[in-house]
């Protein structure tokens, strides 16, 4: 048993700030998720088209597709500013 106290863990911000990087984390954190949404948007139109062009049951489609993207783009405006205006159930 060490005789030291236990230290918590620091967040991922902090293992940014040992290297010289001339950008806040905060931008750093803003580019990525940019990045992120980016990727889901090409992945949401390629797996739309599929869906649309070889299922047979494509009056299923279109609310799965509505709801889905009414989630998604919820989801990204609360965490590119933080206003949970299309998820009023959020604090």
């Amino acid at each position: 048993m060490s005789d030291q106290p236990l230290q918590p863990f620091s967040p991922p911000t902090a293992l940014l700030a040992q290297f010289d990087i001339p950008y806040s984390t905060g931008l750093i954190v803003e580019w990525v998720l940019y990045a992120i949404f980016a990727f889901w948007a090409v992945y949401t139109l390629i797996a739309m088209y599929h869906w649309l062009r070889y299922s047979h049951t494509n009056f299923l489609a279109f609310p799965a597709i509505g709801i889905h993207l009414y989630i998604s783009i919820a989801l990204m405006s609360y965490a590119l500013s933080g206003n949970p205006m299309l998820l009023p159930f959020l604090p």
